[in-house]
């Protein structure tokens, strides 16, 4: 048997598994057969549609919406009020819920408050998606992306920094002092 707190506001499904040291809090749904890693935090008013999937330590902050499709690896964050979808042409009178399409959320990557990730774009590890923007494509690990539609301005570290890369292609984080390579496109840590 798992140890998680849940608010007695909190409605929590059939078949569904909770980590240990996880919370929910006030007024939240997790619907049935969600699947929480160890110490997630589920804030206020959050739904967390039938099957999605988090890893351990997710921040899901008040008002958000995580849609059945949704994987979201370890130590990721989603800000206040970001939302997933998970039908590229929703309509009211048509049934598409056998077209629900994934999103994978890489491990430590951070959603800001009020975006929103258009289903089937998955974001990759450490990405920064700035407030308010609109994702319509994949994302890129470390990649920093802002605006509607969202577009790359740069790059961030493991800890959250902007990288500046020299003329070789190295950027030191300025908080851990990791060393990161921009070589083809791509960012990668070296260890």
């Amino acid at each position: 048997m798992s140890d998680y707190f849940a608010h007695p506001t909190a409605v929590i499904d059939e078949g569904c598994t909770i980590g240990n040291g996880s919370k929910i809090w006030h007024f939240s749904h997790i619907m049935p057969n969600c699947t929480l890693g160890e110490k997630c935090n589920i804030g206020q008013n959050v739904v967390i549609s039938p099957e999605v999937v988090l890893g351990s330590n997710v921040k899901v902050q008040n008002n958000v919406s995580i849609y059945t499709g949704v994987i979201c690896e370890d130590d990721v964050f989603l800000g206040p009020s970001m939302v997933f979808t998970n039908v590229t042409n929703p309509r009211s009178a048509v049934n598409r819920k056998e077209q629900y399409a994934k999103t994978i959320v890489g491990k430590g990557a951070s959603i800001g408050a009020n975006a929103t990730i258009v289903c089937g774009h998955n974001i990759g590890e450490y990405a920064f998606i700035g407030a308010g923007a609109v994702v319509t494509k994949h994302v890129p690990d470390f990649a920093l992306l802002v605006g509607n539609p969202a577009r790359q301005i740069g790059w961030m570290s493991e800890y959250g920094h902007r990288l500046e890369f020299n003329r070789e292609g190295i950027a030191i984080c300025e908080e851990s002092n990791q060393t990161y390579e921009l070589k083809e496109g791509l960012v990668k840590r070296i260890k």
